[in-house]
């Protein structure tokens, strides 16, 4: 079985408070974009589940990998599950607030249900990646929603972007997860993401932030660069996703974005129209 794990945008991410547990509760939107990995699964040659990586480098090894991390959830799930040999061609970066990493991971938990006729339900199998990464449970349902809690707390939400062209850029930084959030300040007051984006788009700017961009703009300032550029290019409203380091613009027409994109010459780079 072949599969396309497809990364998101964070349409807006306020961090609003550090919980008991060492987390933090957040409240964004998050949109499936098509930029996508490759992901084969088939029957295993030998007697253990292996993983093959080609494309973009990852800087964990193959046991550590969330694709792997997957599998044994889903073993551990499912007494006898068959050993499967796995083959992921990275294309969507990592560092890079796509959540590419957390969609191989529920991808794979998909695909094993479908080959092995698991009949998990959707809540059961977001059950299973939420274990695995606060991202994973958005692709099980892989549609836009609202995030709140740690991010795996979800309710519908209406965004139609369906008349506008989406630039990714990814430069060369990276931010972990665990920097960005060191150099937040939560904070609860404001709209919720939710409450704005049912505005026009050109309204967004001002008021649909993310609340990682003033200190990941700090520490990586072509980050910034990046963002400034979108805009001065013609984005109709433009933001880091998640907690970076990729940049979105999204533009009016097909002529603008390519144009935007064609900016950024030697950086990773996306250009499509938004479904």
């Amino acid at each position: 079985m072949i599969l396309f794990p497809n990364c998101k945008i964070n349409l807006g991410l306020r961090v609003l408070r550090k919980r008991p547990d060492g987390y933090h509760d957040i409240s964004t939107v998050m949109v499936p974009v098509a930029w996508t990995d490759v992901l084969e699964i088939v029957p295993a040659s030998g007697f253990e589940t292996t993983l093959t990586v080609t494309g973009n480098g990852v800087a964990c090894s193959p046991h550590d990998n969330l694709v792997m991390k997957a599998y044994r959830k889903v073993a551990e799930a499912v007494p006898g599950l068959p050993p499967v040999d796995i083959y992921l061609r990275k294309i969507i970066p990592d560092g890079a607030g796509l959540g590419g990493g957390s969609s191989d991971a529920s991808f794979t938990v998909i695909g094993l249900n479908s080959i092995f006729q698991l009949d998990l339900s959707y809540s059961q199998m977001a059950e299973i990646t939420s274990a695995i990464g606060a991202d994973c449970p958005f692709f099980i349902y892989n549609h836009v929603m609202s995030a709140s809690g740690t991010g795996t707390e979800f309710a519908p939400c209406h965004v139609d972007l369906s008349d506008r062209w989406i630039v990714i850029v990814k430069p060369d930084e990276s931010v972990s997860t665990r920097e960005a959030y060191s150099g937040v300040r939560p904070d609860d007051s404001g709209l919720m993401p939710f409450e704005i984006v049912n505005r026009p788009v050109e309204e967004w700017s001002g008021l649909l932030v993310n609340d990682f961009e003033r200190s990941v703009f700090m520490s990586c300032p072509a980050v910034a660069d990046v963002k400034r550029r979108m805009v001065e290019a013609g984005a109709a409203y433009a933001s880091m996703s998640g907690s970076g380091s990729a940049v979105y613009g999204l533009f009016d027409d097909e002529a603008a974005a390519r144009r935007a994109s064609g900016l950024f010459a030697g950086m990773k780079s996306f250009v499509s129209k938004m479904n």
